[in-house]
């Protein structure tokens, strides 16, 4: 069975896609960048900043479907140039303090609205 997950605390899609979608306890988490979803404007002050709203905007997805960090066992992170890695990772793992998920982390040419880090990711439940 699939479930789209749209929730009002994180932010509306940019094209056509859903937020999340939930199918047979697993939950696929569409690439989060940093749009505050309250404001629906960047929140790009600095590439923690950035990193930190995707974080919150993936928590709040996960809190919709009952699951939180724990739950999720893949991360994609695209960058605009991998000189952020450092930064983008202390934000990161520090929502992943035992037991990370699996991951990769990869320079891409461009972002969607220009950002410099889009976060998605795979949960499970259980």
């Amino acid at each position: 069975m699939k479930k789209t997950v749209n929730i009002s605390n994180a932010p509306k899609p940019i094209a056509p896609y859903s937020q999340a979608i939930l199918a047979n306890g697993t939950l696929y988490i569409s690439g989060q960048i940093a749009i505050d979803p309250f404001t629906g404007k960047l929140n790009n002050k600095d590439i923690k900043t950035q990193t930190k709203q995707i974080m919150e905007n993936i928590g709040a997805i996960l809190k919709e479907v009952k699951m939180d960090y724990s739950n999720i066992v893949k991360c994609s992170i695209f960058m605009s140039d991998m000189k952020i890695y450092t930064d983008v990772n202390e934000v990161y793992g520090s929502y992943f303090t035992v037991n990370p998920p699996a991951r990769e982390a990869m320079h891409v040419a461009g972002l969607p609205m220009a950002v410099d880090v889009e976060i998605s990711c795979i949960a499970v439940e259980g």
